[in-house]
């Protein structure tokens, strides 16, 4: 017999509030890492800002929308040595371009295709 303040405890209930509350930590964790993205992304924009001319930062733009794997190679690259005083600042269109060629040459795979005919 039940006594004054025992509570029935409905397992099924108790898993679906476990389940929830998971559901609402991981939402939560995937909110905090997409803030941190945003916020170290936002921080990189600024840097090359200041790194990088206007003219340089398009070119860069259109860089990253062909390969966008050597745009942000080469992003990564000016930022370190920037702040490592290893860069003249501000870097301008034909800096990039030097950079850019020597990354593209030491990055690019050349394909071979070869056609069978039967």
């Amino acid at each position: 017999m039940a006594q004054p303040g025992d509570e029935y405890v409905d397992p099924e209930l108790e898993e679906i509030k476990r389940r929830k509350l998971l559901e609402m930590q991981q939402r939560m964790q995937a909110e905090e890492e997409k803030r941190r993205m945003m916020e170290a992304e936002a921080l990189k924009r600024e840097l090359l800002r200041k790194i990088l001319t206007p003219k340089a930062r398009e070119r860069l733009a259109n860089v990253k929308l062909v390969r966008p794997e050597l745009a942000e190679l080469v992003e990564n690259q000016l930022i370190a040595l920037a702040q490592s005083g290893r860069l003249p600042i501000p870097v301008d269109d034909d800096q990039l371009k030097e950079i850019l060629a020597e990354l593209a040459s030491r990055t690019r795979r050349d394909f071979n295709i070869r056609v069978r005919e039967k």
